[in-house]
């Protein structure tokens, strides 16, 4: 029931899981944020350096070749429950699956596909609330990729969606990311045992939430 994103021994800086295994949606259409630039953060969020030739931006169908071959690298795959060998075709197909509502953003470094994240918000009772799921490039840890992320997904939240519950899960040994994430304001909520089968073995999780005005 758990879609999880990262990593591998030795934990990656980056990395969390939604907890939702449908989620997989396409951000608004608009200008992409170069990471570079001296805008300010969103309010309410840590500072993070800016990196030269960065680029967040909201995911395309044409994205879809990049994404695979993302899934396919030894760390995202170890970390998620992607399947291996899975083609551009099935992941475009699980685009256009996407739900209405659901905000999906990759980050590029001079524009090579180093990372992915979504907001998935929930619906009802549960409006006020969201959950994280993001990835980033092996060969890119740790260079604030998934920082830059997880601010550009925490800015939408907060600004324009006006979610005060965002959620998402770690796992246990991903001190690393846990880190970052308490950095940004989210909390140890609970663990879930044997949360997921990993390299032969079940593995533990985290699940992490940020509260805003509740």
């Amino acid at each position: 029931m758990t879609r999880i994103i990262f990593q591998q021994a030795p934990p990656a800086s980056d990395g969390a899981f939604s907890l939702d295994p449908t989620s997989d949606g396409s951000a608004p259409r608009g200008k992409a944020l170069r990471t570079d630039e001296t805008d300010p953060p969103p309010r309410d969020l840590p500072a993070v350096s800016p990196l030269a030739g960065l680029t967040i931006r909201a995911r395309e169908p044409e994205d879809c070749a990049a994404i695979a071959a993302l899934w396919e690298l030894p760390r995202v795959r170890r970390g998620t429950l992607r399947l291996p060998y899975m083609s551009a075709a099935e992941v475009r197909k699980m685009m256009e699956r996407t739900p209405d509502g659901h905000v999906s953003i990759v980050a590029l470094l001079d524009g090579r596909l180093v990372g992915s994240a979504g907001l998935f918000p929930h619906k009802g009772r549960r409006s006020h609330a969201g959950e994280i799921g993001m990835c980033v490039h092996d060969d890119f840890h740790p260079r604030g990729i998934g920082a830059r992320l997880l601010a550009a997904l925490i800015d939408v939240a907060d600004n324009w969606l006006n979610r005060r519950r965002l959620e998402l899960g770690v796992y246990v040994d991903n001190t690393p990311a846990v880190r970052l994430y308490e950095k940004f304001g989210f909390t140890i909520e609970g663990t879930r045992r044997a949360d997921a089968f990993r390299d032969g073995t079940f593995v533990d999780s985290f699940i992490m939430a940020r509260l805003r005005g509740v």
